[in-house]
């Protein structure tokens, strides 16, 4: 997901946005006031992230990768949703052939009014940013850069199977698990995300159009914070407004200042610049971390389950029902 033009200009951007934001007011009249919809349990996302992870590096073209993608479907099947599976042999930035699954999972199918929440599911392959250089051609567990976003929408589809009478009857949610999105290269443009470029290029319905879509990515680390992605302000200025507020109005406002932290190459960018829906990356920033702005463990072999913090999964699910559950 990220470039090198990414980390490099990071902090400048950073200052940007800030003052991009700064004395900007926040739209009182987006979303509710109070705290709505049902309690998002942090244990079961983590539990999610953990399955996952049990299946081993969910990298492309692997045992693991289908086996976890099967999982997904039942997961998913379970509350209810219906499944599309959306395969595609694509081809990596070194000629690679990957054998894609775009999973996409829909609560209440019927309904034209739609949300659209999304992650990618798959793992790095190599751990080229571990601080030892003997990890750099071993995978990535990837606890937090895919499970954890993964994790996150699992839960979320299981409060809306068991609460959609609290939501808005015509009002349908759609959960995007992009695929191949880590199989990338600085050294190559457009070498990332190339499940989401797939599906934004072919969506699973003719005319899809959600009211807007958030992706979710590296939503489970310790100690992250969600600075406001630039491409985000840039692209889908009102959804990022809509979000952050609702993180303030569920109590966790501190891990979403209004501050901008940088332009981040990811999955929201073909389905903005492709499929042409407003779509915002809540994504974590670490302004202070000196090995990655990413995070300490990101594309590291210490991309795992000992370093998910349930914290930070409550803040990421429960600012995520606010928003769903105050739609209008």
């Amino acid at each position: 997901m990220r470039s090198i033009y990414t980390t490099i200009i990071l902090a400048i951007m950073t200052i940007v946005a800030m003052v991009g934001c700064k004395g900007q007011k926040q739209n009182l009249k987006d979303g509710a006031a109070e705290p709505v919809g049902p309690a998002f349990s942090a244990d079961s996302a983590y539990s999610f992230c953990q399955r996952q992870c049990d299946f081993g590096p969910r990298t492309m073209n692997s045992e693991a990768h289908e086996q976890c993608a099967q999982w997904i479907v039942s997961q998913f099947q379970s509350y209810g949703l219906e499944v599309i599976e959306q395969r595609a042999t694509l081809k990596g930035f070194d000629g690679t052939p990957l054998l894609s699954n775009n999973i996409i999972a829909q609560f209440r199918p019927a309904c034209t009014d739609r949300l659209m929440i999304c992650a990618h599911w798959d793992s790095r392959p190599w751990a080229d940013n571990d601080p030892d250089e003997a990890n750099h051609t071993k995978p990535v567990m990837a606890a937090n850069d895919g499970a954890s976003g993964v994790g996150v929408m699992l839960e979320l589809a299981r409060l809306l199977s068991a609460a959609d009478t609290t939501l808005r009857s015509d009002l349908g949610v759609d959960f995007i698990c992009f695929d191949a999105e880590d199989w990338g290269s600085d050294n190559v443009a457009d070498s990332w995300a190339l499940g989401a470029q797939y599906w934004a290029a072919h969506p699973h319905r003719e005319g899809y159009r959600p009211r807007y879509g958030i992706l979710l990515d590296m939503v489970g680390g310790q100690g992250a914070t969600f600075y406001q992605e630039g491409f985000s302000l840039m692209k889908a200025r009102q959804v990022v407004d809509r979000v952050w507020r609702a993180a303030q109005v569920v109590g966790y406002g501190s891990m979403f200042p209004q501050q901008g932290g940088g332009y981040i190459t990811d999955d929201h960018g073909p389905v903005n610049d492709v499929a042409n829906i407003p779509c915002i990356d809540i994504i974590a920033y670490y302004p202070y971390c000196e090995q990655s702005n990413f995070g300490p463990t990101w594309h590291t072999v210490d991309d795992t389950m000992e370093h998910i913090d349930r914290n930070t999964l409550k803040a990421v699910g429960q600012t995520l029902v606010q928003v769903i559950f105050s739609e209008k």
